[in-house]
């Protein structure tokens, strides 16, 4: 080809095209991504919400099966509540352990809550596997509390 054949030819017409179709699944396998990792973060603050919730009612309980029950019915309630699907919900025996600070020791109680997750309903529906999320947290038993 001669020099004149080479400034006749027409511009690249159709790369952008080209780019398109290479570019756009990777900026979508990238939002997924972004998209899937946001549900797991939600769902965990899900679990630790109702770790809360379970730790909270435990510690108003006068008995210690009052306290498994309560801790069970409010984590369970949490889960209700924000529709999350657990496949596995593990509610840890609440625990009593002292604390001391400046006006004396004080009693805590802690749950735990162990939920397993299907990644189906995490990310996308039909994907096979599942994430166990774990939450816990101590709450402070009311020592002022009455005794009925």
């Amino acid at each position: 080809m001669s020099r004149a054949g080479a400034a006749r030819r027409p511009p690249d017409s159709g790369s952008v095209a080209v780019e398109a179709a290479i570019l756009v699944p990777a900026v979508v396998a990238l939002a997924l991504i972004v998209a899937g990792v946001g549900r797991i973060q939600t769902t965990g603050g899900v679990v630790d919400a109702a770790a809360r919730a379970g730790a909270r009612a435990a510690s108003l309980a006068r008995t210690p099966e009052g306290a498994q029950q309560a801790a069970e019915d409010a984590a369970r309630g949490v889960f209700s509540e924000q529709h999350v699907p657990c496949t596995d919900l593990q509610i840890t025996q609440p625990s009593s352990d002292p604390v001391t600070v400046n006006n004396g020791a004080l009693q805590t109680v802690d749950v735990r809550v162990v939920c397993t997750v299907r990644l189906g309903w995490l990310l996308v529906d039909g994907m096979p596997g599942s994430k166990t999320l774990k939450g816990e947290f101590s709450s402070v038993i009311d020592r002022y509390r009455s005794a009925g």
